[in-house]
């Protein structure tokens, strides 16, 4: 038995590699390869594919995607281009906490493009090190995705908890958890980030560069074209939104419909909430309709759609056909030591540059080893092991916009600039969550 699900996994794990090889949909395309493999060569029978989950990222994006359309995305990011260049003193600090906010408000860390040439000029006009401020604020964007009420990966883990009928843990157990824990380890990084590396007059390297003629000056804050009213009305529109379907994640009886005995679950409102604000945007904002499907928001949305539909079908798949021997390899090392299960989180998240289908892929394995609701969500932020290999796209963006140098690949690779702050937020916010789980519940 111990045989077949080595060979077993064997087949899960080639089906991630061969995913990640090819990137973006690659992954959910290869998880669904891994699947028919299990199917015809072990006989595992497929189990349901995670439809709850899908439809929440999808109402989610559809929503989000509307809001882009109209302007809204761009509006966010100009509000947090103003707030980082009003505190350039500090911009170690205060550039991480504005990614972490604007990831947690749009629900994806693509909000962060945008911002990290802002990031740097602000800090070179300051004379203070970029990779301080920009690697951690980088990182910082994608722990909020663990927080945000409206990313895929919250809704990957709100699905695995109405599939296992845990009526009781919900999105303001979520948030209740993860805000104030992603919340400490961005500020605990972003100290710890203010003594990385040499003064950028003390580092030879940047001097060399300021010498060689290598460095242009900052640019001036230009005059950009005026955003049409649309863009400030579909961000509030959406906010607005997101602020009622949180309020009722908190207060149930604003689901519980007239007459019934239980309110409805969070899955069902997110997903009605969320169409119901994108009509809003629709009517209110007036958007190209046809331009919706081709923002940056839906493409994004509609890859973690399709990596969450390959890979945890998957990754359920595997761990139903392989329950019991599951349980009894690593069921009693978890349940003494439950934070073991967080470095499993951590390092297929390497492998699969993706929250969401990492926490909907391996989540249903904590489950089935007995770990608590809260333990679970406190872990939760362990699948931002992204950044351990540096080639990630927001990481790549940084290095490049960088024009100092100072944010950079290490020359045994590993050794890059966002390993620190990475490391460092990842420990803080698991060992907060699992904290703040277990006084609370």
């Amino acid at each position: 038995m111990t045989a077949t699900l080595f060979f077993e996994f064997a087949i899960v794990l080639f089906a991630i590699f061969v995913g990640a090889r090819f990137n973006g949909v690659g992954l959910g395309i290869w998880g669904g390869v891994g699947l028919f493999l299990l199917a015809v060569i072990f006989g595992v029978t497929p189990t349901s594919p995670p439809v709850d989950v899908l439809l929440i990222i999808l109402g989610v994006v559809t929503a989000a995607a509307t809001m882009d359309a109209a302007g809204g995305i761009d509006f966010l990011v100009r509000v947090a281009e103003r707030i980082i260049r009003a505190n350039p003193k500090n911009i170690t600090i205060v550039a991480p906490l504005v990614t972490w906010l604007f990831t947690f408000l749009a629900g994806t860390g693509h909000v962060v493009y945008p911002l990290q040439p802002v990031i740097y000029e602000t800090a070179i006009a300051a004379g203070i090190r970029p990779e301080r401020p920009m690697a951690v604020a980088t990182i910082a964007s994608q722990q909020s995705i663990t927080a945000s009420p409206v990313s895929a990966a919250t809704a990957a883990l709100l699905g695995l908890f109405a599939a296992n009928n845990w009526t009781d843990w919900g999105l303001a157990e979520i948030l209740i958890i993860c805000v104030p824990s992603t919340l400490c380890g961005v500020i605990v990084a972003g100290i710890v980030s203010m003594g990385v590396g040499r003064n950028l007059a003390d580092d030879p390297d940047y001097q060399a560069r300021l010498k060689a003629g290598l460095m242009p000056a900052p640019k001036a804050v230009c005059q950009r074209e005026a955003l049409p009213t649309s863009a400030k009305l579909s961000a509030l529109v959406f906010l607005v939104g997101v602020g009622l379907a949180v309020l009722s994640g908190f207060v149930p009886e604003l689901r519980t419909l007239p007459g019934a005995e239980k309110p409805l679950g969070m899955a069902t409102v997110l997903e009605i909430f969320m169409l119901v604000v994108a009509a809003a945007i629709l009517v209110v904002c007036k958007p190209n309709v046809a331009s919706i499907v081709s923002t940056p928001t839906m493409r994004a949305g509609i890859v973690a759609m399709v990596g969450i539909f390959g890979l945890a079908w998957l990754g359920d798949s595997f761990v139903a056909a392989n329950k019991e021997v599951i349980l009894n390899l690593f069921g009693s090392l978890v349940q003494a030591e439950p934070w073991t299960f967080a470095l499993v989180l951590f390092f297929v998240s390497v492998l699969l540059y993706s929250q969401a289908a990492t926490a909907r892929a391996v989540m249903p394995i904590g489950v089935a080893m007995g770990l608590p609701p809260q333990a679970l969500i406190g872990m939760f932020p362990a699948v931002n092991g992204y950044f351990f290999i540096p080639t990630y796209g927001s990481l790549v963006a940084a290095i490049s916009f960088d024009l100092s140098g100072t944010t950079r690949i290490g020359k045994y690779v590993l050794n890059h600039s966002f390993m620190l702050p990475g490391i460092v937020s990842t420990v803080v916010a698991v060992a907060t969550g699992l904290g703040i789980g277990s006084v609370l519940y």
